[in-house]
């Protein structure tokens, strides 16, 4: 059955004196059927983080515009995506006298095909209705601790260094990536990416269930209010972006103008 897609991006400032994340969907240039998500998280001080995520999203759009599926996977144009965002990030300091990172999660849609790949604490969510089906694992300091077992999942919640990052774009030391894909991706498939100003504040179950139940953008206003009302004062910069593969109803043809369907005795 066909599908289309119902997508969304939403962004709030928070509590934040700036806006430092960035969010965009955006289709290829010429290949139809083929699109791209990206949320990036900036981080380095006033404005340097904000340039440091917008130099993220600028150089997804171009390495999609160049991308060209007989002649490359989307990993390794994922990869080198975010290479050179790490290299152009780390040449602006010299500029700008600032120290910028920033994380990346970023979804490349194909027909039947879906790929992913972040680097940092920003997340992607593939749900099937409610039902979670992967989730990319933060690196962080905190991921770390669980995946030794030093700590559990509710303590991770309120660890004390939580928000330490193990890897960014334009640290000193060479990023890390981690890739995944999806080979059947179907109708009632969801991906939702987003910063960690909107995770913070929801477990898989409830996030699920909202954009379930809801369309692209419905779901996006009630996470954002969620989350502003969870972060009582103090939340952080929300970015978010939704895709949903929803089927086509196929229809059935009309009759010709002025045909009289003929009455069975």
């Amino acid at each position: 059955m066909p599908l289309t897609v119902d997508a969304c991006v939403a962004q709030h400032q928070g509590d934040r004196k700036e806006q430092q994340d960035r969010v965009a969907i955006f289709p290829h240039p010429r290949i139809k059927g083929v699109a791209m998500a990206v949320v990036a998280d900036g981080m380095g001080g006033h404005t340097g983080g904000a340039l440091a995520a917008e130099q993220v999203i600028h150089t997804a759009k171009n390495s999609l515009a160049n991308f060209a599926p007989a002649e490359e996977t989307p990993q390794m144009m994922l990869e080198s995506s975010m290479r050179e965002a790490h290299t152009m990030i780390k040449a602006s300091r010299f500029i700008n006298e600032k120290d910028p990172h920033s994380t990346a999660v970023m979804l490349v849609l194909q027909p039947g095909k879906v790929t992913w790949a972040h680097c940092g604490d920003s997340r992607l969510y593939h749900f099937c209705g409610e039902q979670l089906v992967n989730r990319t694992v933060d690196h962080s300091y905190v991921e770390h601790l669980l995946s030794i077992g030093r700590i559990t999942p509710e303590q991770a919640l309120t660890h004390p260094n939580r928000n330490v990052l193990l890897t960014s774009l334009g640290g000193q030391d060479e990023p890390k990536f981690s890739f995944a894909e999806s080979m059947d991706a179907k109708g009632g498939d969801s991906f939702v990416l987003c910063s960690d100003g909107l995770w913070a504040y929801f477990d898989d179950v409830e996030l699920g269930g909202v954009v379930a139940s809801f369309s692209a953008r419905q779901a996006s206003e009630i996470l954002l209010e969620r989350a502003r009302e969870r972060g009582a004062g103090g939340g952080d910069n929300i970015s978010l972006a939704i895709i949903k593969l929803v089927e086509i109803a196929a229809t059935k043809p009309k009759p010709p103008t002025g045909f009289v369907p003929r009455a069975r005795l």
